[in-house]
């Protein structure tokens, strides 16, 4: 199992290496590549179109500002695509969240939340295991431990009048 993780340029990395890490616990292979939608098209078309034939069964796509990436992605496969808006420019990532949710009928892109890296890595997950068994264990444990991180915090949290 292998998901692509794509951004437009190094400065997105921050942003996005959430999702690398978070793949990685859950034992799915990782690729990673900086290519733009706008400067280098031709590197992306290629990325992507070969991406099948390498073993990628879901991508992931963060784009700040006009946020192309996602949606040319999503335009060169049929894959799926989870888009992750970052925030990059002064309005806060807004311009970023609407270009990747907008997008036409017939090309989707799964949009997560303004850096939402993590939360993509645990959709594509979900995605990869509805064929696996082991990863969907490993998906209800990872609920479990974070349920169980909750009542901890909980039990410091008090109020006596």
């Amino acid at each position: 199992m292998k998901v692509a993780i794509i951004m437009g340029s190094d400065s997105d990395w921050p942003v996005l290496k959430p999702a690398a890490v978070t793949l990685d616990e859950f034992g799915i292979e990782v690729e990673v590549l900086v290519a733009s939608a706008h400067r280098t098209p031709d590197k992306v078309h290629s990325f992507v179109a070969s991406a099948r034939e390498r073993g990628v069964r879901a991508i992931i796509a963060g784009a700040g500002a006009a946020a192309h990436l996602p949606g040319v992605v999503a335009s060169f496969t049929t894959l799926p695509v989870i888009g992750v808006p970052v925030n990059s420019t002064s309005l806060g990532g807004l311009d970023a969240l609407l270009s990747i949710v907008q997008m036409p009928s017939g090309i989707p892109v799964a949009t997560m939340a303004i850096n939402g890296a993590k939360n993509a890595a645990i959709f594509a997950a979900q995605i990869l295991a509805a064929g696996s068994p082991e990863l969907e264990a490993k998906l209800d444990e990872h609920r479990r431990t974070m349920a169980e991180e909750v009542e901890k915090k909980a039990a410091n949290v008090s109020f006596k009048k």
